[in-house]
């Protein structure tokens, strides 16, 4: 009886102290850019380490759990505000929370929530929405070796990472109509398309590469990036397939 009000107590106080903190660096953070900026900064940031606090998801133990807590906290707060909105959403549409894949691993993660595309996973700053069924081990790498990549492109890049990713995509899609045109309209122009503004994205290659999925099943051949980014976090499966984010 008495492990069981301690758990709950811990969590609420870690809640708490993570809350607290957050708020406290993202009102630093929004202060350089007025006061306004600074208490707007400080209710993001404070809503993250209330989440985050109360679901244990940074690994104070290791020096990465610190350095993802303050990036979120302060530079990543633009995405971080993303990620509160998939919290929201996983929260109306019942996203189904994983805990085994978030726990001390600097990540929320939901099985449903905000999704793009069917078998397609979303990350959005620190929340990676739509994994899917995790029970199998090929989902499950998805998500910590596709989707935590993504995670930290957004904690390192903080502001400039949407820029680049929806800068590519943008300028991406009128290329791939392009380059449909040009290789003489053989393939379907959306997988043309497709193929040069999400696959052949810088952060997206990264991303496939560390999960030994590149070239990705439905990559055009021929068009974009020909090697891996990066060495693989782990052997490729046999199943591997076009079901990034």
């Amino acid at each position: 009886m008495q492990r069981r009000t301690e758990a709950p107590r811990a969590r609420i106080i870690e809640s708490l102290v993570v809350g607290a903190a957050g708020a406290t660096l993202g009102r630093l953070a929004g202060g350089l850019l007025g006061r306004e900026e600074g208490w707007a900064a400080a209710a993001i940031a404070g809503a993250n380490g209330l989440i985050s606090g109360w679901r244990r998801t940074y690994s104070w133990r290791t020096p990465t759990g610190w350095v993802a807590f303050v990036l979120d906290s302060t530079w990543a707060l633009l995405t971080t505000v993303a990620g509160l909105v998939a919290h929201l959403v996983a929260a109306v549409t019942k996203g189904r929370y994983e805990p085994s894949l978030s726990t001390r691993q600097g990540r929320h993660v939901y099985r449903g929530g905000v999704r793009l595309k069917p078998r397609f996973a979303l990350t959005l700053g620190n929340v990676v929405s739509n994994a899917g069924n995790v029970d199998g081990a090929r989902r499950r790498r998805l998500v910590t070796d596709h989707e935590a990549v993504h995670v930290w492109q957004a904690r390192w890049l903080g502001p400039i990472y949407p820029i680049v990713y929806v800068g590519w995509a943008a300028i991406g899609t009128l290329a791939g109509a392009v380059m449909w045109l040009v290789r003489g309209r053989r393939e379907r122009l959306g997988t043309v398309v497709e193929s040069v503004a999400y696959y052949c994205n810088p952060c997206e290659w990264w991303a496939y590469s560390r999960d030994a999925n590149w070239p990705p099943k439905g990559k055009v051949t021929g068009v974009g990036w020909t090697r891996p980014a990066a060495r693989a976090f782990s052997a490729p499966s046999l199943d591997d397939g076009h079901d990034g984010s």
